[in-house]
């Protein structure tokens, strides 16, 4: 299924102008008027885009931006921050949290749709990271002296959904050994994201190196392919 773009502002007319933009050229969307509501949104869904008001009730759209730059599903999803103001100091701060685009208040149909023109490549590699493929893959799972055994249920180049002899708590910092044979199994760092019962956990991989994304991708790309056709 696609993905969607998440819109936040405390200001609901603004969130629903832009909705209805992208409603116009059939893009799916989601609204958030304060910054609560908004983070738990971004906890459990991976979206293609964010829209996000600086001005907001703390948390205010630079600290939401650092929170999703420092990890998580949407951690290198393309954020649009929203302002009303031309100051050099803002958009510093906000690039330096990790903003990728600016949309100047009052707001423009035509400047929206820009936007989204130019993050489509980033998109659609965020799609392509996250999509998930259903495949049995023998797994080990660590955390400090624990050790558990299972296998995959699917796997994506940003994760993976396991079944396994039990579970981590979500948030725990794991070691994977994930299985490709004829190839020895591919070591991966990685965190709980979520755990569903006793003995299925939803991981996310961090710190991938070259190696081991070029080891996932080479697996995962003719799999995510063939889906396709």
């Amino acid at each position: 299924m696609p993905g969607r773009i998440l819109v936040v502002d405390d200001d609901p007319t603004i969130c629903e102008l832009i909705q209805e933009v992208l409603r116009s050229v059939e893009i799916e969307s989601l609204s958030a008027t304060h910054g609560g509501m908004a983070l738990t949104h971004l906890a459990k869904e991976k979206f293609d885009a964010i829209f996000l008001d600086v001005h907001m009730p703390s948390p205010d759209g630079i600290e939401i931006t650092r929170k999703i730059r420092s990890g998580g599903l949407n951690h290198s999803t393309p954020i649009m921050v929203i302002t009303g103001e031309d100051d050099r100091t803002l958009l510093g701060r906000a690039f330096e949290a990790g903003a990728n685009f600016f949309l100047y208040k009052p707001i423009d149909r035509h400047d929206i749709l820009r936007l989204v023109r130019a993050t489509q490549d980033s998109i659609e590699q965020e799609r392509r990271r996250f999509r998930r493929v259903k495949v049995r893959l023998n797994v080990s799972i660590e955390s400090g002296s624990v050790r558990m055994k299972g296998s995959t249920l699917d796997l994506s180049i940003g994760g993976m959904f396991v079944q396994s002899s039990g579970a981590f708590p979500k948030g725990s910092a794991v070691q994977v050994g994930l299985e490709m044979k004829p190839d020895p199994p591919l070591l991966l760092s990685a965190r709980v994201l979520r755990v569903s019962g006793d003995d299925c956990m939803g991981l996310q991989f961090e710190n991938l190196g070259v190696q081991q994304s070029k080891k996932l991708q080479e697996y995962l790309l003719p799999l995510i392919l063939a889906k396709s056709d």
